[in-house]
């Protein structure tokens, strides 16, 4: 959520960084601005009223006892007229707020000054790329979708026959390879000091409103027709961070860092066509997420560590990838500054994305209300949040598939994953 101060005492910066973001989100913000300034105009007209009946009501007495009870009834009828109209005021001022409370979560986090301006992914910008791990080919090599049906690890007829297009069913060697790789991050991640948690894969309207994904991506979410309202969570990003919704944390707490491994339920609204084969894009997919939580001044190198964690796990899987820094106009709606990782998929001799590693300054803290008390004293400050992927467990399944298929028909296992997965190749099933 925008802060409204910084809206009222700065809004040319405002606006310049929703330019930034591609102008989409400018109708909105001008609607806000228009709207607070109408709030703040009934709010003076109010706070008059307010204090012209305190003035009269101080007064009654004295008129009475000057002038007699006439006089002063004629005072009382014109403190009693005020009140109405203060209460007047103040049913419409609620009636503002509300609209000024839906359109600021209208609009999307500012871009942190670091983030170059663009307006799509072709202005990104390559950080760095480590593809020491890329191998050359003697043999065409077989995307991740033919090389788990041919191994018979992965059925995607069947899955269709189960739930429709873009579910993924895993069978034998492919259950536990999926198995072994959310372990192996999940031991990685609490080896560096992640709290480890299981949440629920349901949430509700407050929790995913919090985090950003309501009321912009509505249309993305699965909702279940129950009472009371409740949605499948698309990441445990929204779990994660919203489990200090109202908080007030110690500084000594800071930083908060939290992993899980969850089912992630995305529709995947206005995607259709796109990617529609194999893992890549599917309806329901496991992930392992990380959160973090910090002092303000704390959250950028924070952004840093936690995407070097991500990358940690691609690099001890051996898998070649790179780093990108998104422009401002393709960075998702609760974001500062983001990083997106991407691993090496031979099929298609490119890199695609398998993280997103996101600063999210006190964006989502001031929709959830999640603060901190500094121990020198102070009034409360809102936390920064931050989230990323370490890692997309279903696209590091692919990656593990591609970069490790053989000339021979097997799919050599990263060394790092042989002690979670009990050998070092996966073999065609009638091999096995």
């Amino acid at each position: 959520m925008i802060d409204m101060k910084l809206l009222r005492t700065s809004p040319e910066k405002v606006v310049k960084a929703m330019a930034d973001r591609g102008g989409r989100y400018l109708p909105a913000l001008e609607e806000l601005i228009r709207t607070d300034e109408k709030y703040r105009n009934v709010l003076t007209e109010t706070e008059k009223l307010r204090a012209e009946r305190k003035t009269i009501s101080a007064q009654i007495g004295k008129i009475r006892a000057e002038k007699g009870a006439e006089a002063a009834a004629e005072v009382m009828e014109r403190a009693n007229k005020i009140k109405q109209e203060v209460a007047d005021q103040e049913s419409g001022l609620a009636e503002i707020t509300k609209i000024i409370d839906l359109l600021s979560r209208s609009v999307p986090n500012m871009p942190d000054a670091a983030v170059p301006v663009g307006k799509s992914e072709a202005e990104n910008v390559v950080v760095h790329e480590e593809s020491s791990a890329r191998r050359s080919f003697d043999f065409k090599p077989m995307d991740h979708h033919e090389i788990g049906e041919t191994l018979g690890i992965l059925d995607f007829e069947k899955a269709t026959l189960l739930a429709g297009a873009r579910f993924a069913l895993l069978r034998g060697a492919g259950a536990k390879l999926e198995r072994a790789i959310i372990n192996f991050m999940l031991d990685r991640h609490a080896a560096k000091g992640y709290t480890e948690m299981m949440t629920p894969y349901l949430a509700n309207r407050d929790t995913l409103t919090g985090t950003g994904q309501l009321p912009k991506f509505e249309d993305d979410l699965y909702k279940i027709r129950c009472e009371p309202e409740l949605y499948l969570i698309p990441t445990a990003e929204v779990t994660l961070t919203g489990l200090y919704r109202g908080s007030m944390l110690a500084e000594a707490e800071l930083p908060k860092k939290l992993t899980a491994s969850s089912a992630c339920f995305r529709q995947e609204a206005g995607t259709y066509g796109k990617d529609t084969r194999g893992l890549i894009r599917n309806h329901q997919f496991n992930k392992v997420e990380l959160v973090w939580m910090t002092k303000p001044e704390d959250s950028m190198a924070a952004l840093e560590q936690l995407t070097a964690d991500a990358e940690d796990i691609l690099r001890t899987l051996e898998l070649p990838f790179r780093r990108i820094l998104l422009c401002s106009g393709d960075m998702g709606f609760s974001s500062a500054k983001t990083y997106d990782l991407e691993v090496w998929l031979p099929s298609e001799n490119r890199f695609r994305e398998i993280s997103s590693c996101s600063n999210c300054t006190d964006f989502q803290a001031r929709r959830l209300n999640t603060r901190f008390k500094r121990e020198k004293g102070g009034a409360p400050e809102f936390v920064h949040t931050l989230n990323g992927s370490g890692l997309a467990v279903g696209r590091t399944f692919a990656a593990i598939l591609e970069n490790g298929q053989q000339k021979d028909g097997t799919v050599m296992i990263p060394g790092a994953l042989v002690p979670y997965f009990g050998v070092d190749r996966i073999t065609p099933e009638k091999s096995r």
